[in-house]
Formats: C-alpha cells, structure tokens, sequence
C-alpha cells in the first residue's frame, strides 16, 4: 500500500514572474466579488487553501483569488493543494512549476484513492467516493500548514446539475452551499465562483491560456455519469430558454446558503417522518 506523499511547489524552479500573470476580466471578479460579499466567505487574516485539480475552473479562481489578494480591502494569505488519486493517465505535476512561478504556496499530495477503492468501495459511486476521500486529505492538509478556509472551484452549472441530481435521484431539494463549516467545525469551506457559468471560465482559461489538464479526472471520464446527463438536460433547455441560469439562481439561493439550506432539509425530513406514519 503507498502512503501519503507531500510536497512543497517553494522548493521548484520559478518558471513565471508573478506580475505577468494574466488578469481576470470584471465579467468574472463582479459575480466573484458579489458572491463573496453575500456568504461574507472571506474575512480579515483568513489563510485560505484553494484545492486545484488542474481543470479551467480551479485555475481559473486561482487567478481571480490572487487579484482579490493583491487588490481587495480585506487582507488573507493564499495557498493550494492538489490531491493526485494516482489514477493512470492523470499528471498533474506540471502544476508545481506553475504555481511556484505565481509564488503560491504549494501542497502536493499523493493518495492512492483508486487502489483503497477497490477494497473499500460500498455501494456508491467511484466519483463521489473520490470526491470524499480529496476532501478529508484537503481538510487534513488545512490542519496541517494552518489554513482555516478551503475555496473550491465549483460554478453556477455545477450547483444547477447537482440540484437536478438531488431532485430527481434522491428526493430532495439541495445543491451545494456557498459557505459552511465542516462537521470537525475547524474549516470554512467557500464556493466563490457559485454566480459563475462554466462558460464564462472556459473563455478565460483559453484567453489566457491556463495550463488546463483536459483529463483532470479520467476514472470519470471514461464513463457516462449522471451529472453529464444532467449538464446535456440543462443545455438542451437553455437553448430554448435564454433566462434558465438566472431563474436557477433564484430557485438555488436559499438551498445554497447553509442556515437556509438546514431549515429546508428539516421540513423535508418531517414531511418524509410524517408520510411513513401515515402509511
């Protein structure tokens, strides 16, 4: 069994002088910007670690956290993390070069997350098995190095398909919040990008021509999934219906902030206690 292997991007050559990075266009830092004032996701002297799995949309805040950085009233330190599952066709070490020429801190972690799922994997999906077992190394890694805030790079068409999934799947109203404290109670998870369409990232990532990982999970990639079901779902509508997005965000507000969202999942779950107790 392989262990856990971390390691530091300060120590890698700088490939890049930090003021030549590219800028976010105000069509990403004004959405970007409301969300965070609206969920107060960044406060004074946060140490924020932002989880990067090499795709447009965690480069994408990467670029957009380091201008808030460099020009937002609030100060915070920055840091990231990407978490190698060691599946075969998936390199994301180009990253290291990269994020050491930007002069962000790096943790580089290995997990062999696919080798222990195929002894610990029960009755669930690759995908969100997966996703829990990045999580808990990302929580641990924040512990670790003294970061108090993980930002992950969840959008807009994220939150819209894991609606749909949750509605259609498992019964319930509920997406993914924009800010909430993890059950430990020691780490602030932000969604900054949760105004954002997928879209309006992969425009900038192109523009600026961001070292994207096309493949950045291939296990996923390799077959159909319910959320690439649901993301054709919601293209096909929106063709028709040019407002959909913006109708979506009104619905999905309430289950995105996590006060709301708690109150909601108590009148379902009563709801459900009460309609077993009447046959």
């Amino acid at each position: 069994m392989m262990h856990a292997e971390t390691t530091s991007g300060q120590n890698i050559p700088r490939t890049m002088h930090p003021d030549t990075a590219p800028r976010p266009p105000k069509s990403l830092l004004r959405p970007v910007g409301r969300a965070i004032g609206d969920y107060t996701m960044i406060r004074p002297n946060d140490r924020i670690l932002l989880g990067i799995s090499g795709g447009k949309d965690s480069l994408s805040l990467l670029h957009i956290l380091r201008h808030l950085q460099r020009h937002a009233p609030i100060r915070f330190e920055l840091g990231a993390i990407t978490i190698d599952p060691l599946v075969e066709g998936f390199d994301p070490s180009p990253l290291q070069d990269y994020l050491a020429g930007l002069g962000v801190p790096y943790h580089f972690v290995r997990e062999p997350i696919m080798e222990r799922a195929q002894t610990h994997l029960r009755g669930d999906s690759y995908c969100s098995w997966c996703a829990r077992m990045k999580r808990g190394s990302m929580y641990n890694a924040a512990r670790a190095h003294g970061y108090n805030v993980l930002a992950l790079g969840q959008h807009l068409d994220d939150l819209a398909e894991s609606f749909l999934m949750s509605a259609f799947h498992g019964g319930r109203l509920q997406t993914m919040k924009a800010h909430y404290l993890n059950d430990a109670g020691d780490v602030r998870i932000i969604r900054p990008l949760v105004y954002v369409r997928e879209r309006q990232l992969r425009a900038f990532s192109e523009a600026a021509g961001l070292p994207v990982i096309r493949d950045n999970c291939p296990a996923c990639f390799r077959m159909p999934t319910q959320r690439q079901h649901m993301k054709e779902l919601l293209t096909g509508e929106e063709s028709h219906n040019k407002t959909l997005f913006k109708a979506l965000l009104s619905t999905l507000r309430p289950l995105m902030d996590e006060k709301s969202a708690d109150e909601l999942n108590k009148i379902s779950e009563h709801a459900q206690r009460c309609k077993s107790t009447l046959g």
